[in-house]
């Protein structure tokens, strides 16, 4: 056995993909890979100065080592680097990676990125070959809401506006963060078939927009939120 190992042969890998500097011991990754058998880091290196390259190469390394459908948890340029991904390897529909979850996606194309993320400009625009969810803050220092809603909508992504929580990383003050994984774990009911097998486009977009839209209801409520998650469901659906 590797440490890709699934739990048992119908259960999906889960892989961590941090953004700028990684992710420190009190971040909602390092969190997650600690008290869950199933989740692993991807071991991007060069963590303060990432190359786009590279950090593609590894990403797949790690998918195609793994030993079950993979489902993806990425925060920041962690996010550019699945998108990048998606865009270079060419995938069937949910396979091998069967869902992502993208927390706070950082705008590298606009004028005040860091020098650092520059590698991964332009950001890819292509809607992306399984089923994502979007999270993003609605005063988060990386990116501007607006933007991260855009970003959604041309990779596909169901959005979800989690409020003032900054770049919803270990500064946001979010320490396991129990939204995050309630929504995680409506995505992997929807990644893959209760046989082990991924699930059809439309069965697993359908399946994402009712999971994801409860888990977000529950979690982030308000008149205003849950119609803007609406809102961009049926856009995102219109596009699937």
């Amino acid at each position: 056995m590797t440490i890709f190992s699934p739990i048992d042969d119908r259960s999906p890998i889960i892989l961590t993909v941090p953004g700028l500097g990684g992710s420190g011991p009190s971040h909602w990754q390092t969190l997650w890979e600690q008290s869950r058998p199933d989740t692993h880091r991807v071991e991007l290196g060069m963590w303060d100065t990432p190359h786009r390259n590279a950090w593609v190469t590894k990403l797949d390394q790690a998918i195609r080592s793994a030993q079950a459908p993979v489902v993806l948890a990425a925060h920041s340029v962690g996010c550019l680097a699945v998108a990048w991904w998606a865009t270079l390897a060419g995938q069937t529909f949910g396979t091998p990676v069967a869902g992502a979850l993208l927390v706070a996606p950082a705008d590298v194309d606009r004028d005040s990125a860091p020098a650092e993320l520059h590698a991964f400009r332009p950001t890819p625009a292509s809607p992306l070959p399984f089923p994502s969810v979007l999270v993003a803050s609605s005063d988060d220092p990386w990116i501007n809401i607006e933007r991260a809603e855009d970003l959604a909508r041309g990779w596909g992504s169901l959005f979800v506006d989690a409020g003032p929580q900054g770049h919803l990383n270990a500064a946001s003050g979010i320490g396991w963060w129990e939204e995050g994984q309630s929504l995680f774990d409506r995505l992997l009911d929807t990644a893959a078939a209760s046989s082990g097998g991924v699930r059809t486009t439309a069965e697993a977009r359908s399946l994402l927009a009712v999971h994801a839209t409860d888990a977000a209801q529950t979690h982030y409520l308000g008149t205003a939120a849950t119609t803007g998650i609406q809102k961009t469901i049926n856009s995102a659906q219109a596009d699937w």
